[in-house]
């Protein structure tokens, strides 16, 4: 939180406000607090692997979203190959076929755009590897680029997800929520902190917050989860949480443990 937000966090607190960051609980209730630890592997390795080279060749038919077909099919198998989530390889290009294209292009400096064309074709024979945030990180890691909005998850030292991500919008707010049994009014900066931080305890399925509904939320700096969102924009949106796509928000719990390096870098540039 910067200088010029301090008098109006005094003037909250005087206010009888609580003021917060992020969004979900402090602390885990204790129904989650025996949750077993996922196993965080020991091996050491590189901190990124480069895509191998091989001969790919794109269908280069131009593409927008609500298109069906096979070269619908043939960007959501190389997707997939490359690590992103674009859902089932069904041939039709929506919404959640649209939220990994959207993080190959930011990956592969193109703007996001629901425009499969040129750029993103070529791009998609020969992808680049997301940029390492940290080199010396342990090789199984989640990697949160907030410049970007890209999330990315290292399993043994191998790209295991990249996943497009909404963060904390920075804008600061006021509202007023019924928790544990009483009216309360929550303020706070909607920020996502830079820094180093491991993954805590977890809830499975909707998780009610003060700051609304969290999808599989997978807590890892005190009240700021990862947590799946039906609104995942192109911009931070969120108070403090990083928001993800649902599809991935149902595959991440089995691939994050439990105590697992979460680096979070960057800041957004909005244009």
């Amino acid at each position: 939180m910067g200088a010029r937000r301090l008098p109006l966090v005094a003037a909250l607190l005087t206010a009888g406000a609580v003021v917060v960051s992020g969004c979900g609980t402090e602390t885990a209730p204790r129904s989650h607090a025996s949750l077993p630890a996922a196993p965080v592997p020991e091996a050491t390795g590189s901190a990124s692997q480069a895509v191998p080279a091989a001969t790919v060749i794109a269908p280069r038919k131009t593409l927008r979203l609500g298109a069906k077909g096979k070269a619908v099919t043939w960007m959501q198998e190389r997707l997939r190959e490359l690590g992103y989530r674009p859902g089932k390889p069904d041939g039709r290009y929506g919404g959640t076929t649209l939220a990994a294209v959207w993080a190959f292009q930011k990956v592969n400096g193109i703007r996001p755009t629901s425009t499969i064309a040129k750029r993103t074709w070529a791009a998609l024979e020969a992808p680049k590897s997301p940029k390492v945030l940290v080199g010396n990180g342990k090789p199984t890691r989640a990697e949160v680029n907030l410049t970007k909005q890209i999330m990315v998850l290292y399993v043994d030292g191998q790209v295991k997800l990249i996943t497009h991500v909404s963060s904390g919008s920075g804008v600061p707010y006021c509202e007023t929520a019924t928790w544990q049994g009483k009216k309360q009014r929550f303020c706070g900066s909607a920020t996502t902190p830079t820094g180093n931080f491991k993954t805590t305890w977890r809830a499975s399925g909707w998780h009610k917050s003060y700051l609304g509904q969290l999808y599989n939320p997978i807590f890892f700096n005190g009240g700021i989860a990862f947590h799946g969102a039906l609104s995942v924009p192109l911009y931070p949106a969120s108070h403090g949480c990083v928001r993800m796509p649902m599809n991935v928000s149902v595959e991440l719990p089995g691939l994050l443990g439990k105590g697992v390096p979460v680096h979070v870098k960057g800041r957004f540039q909005r244009s």
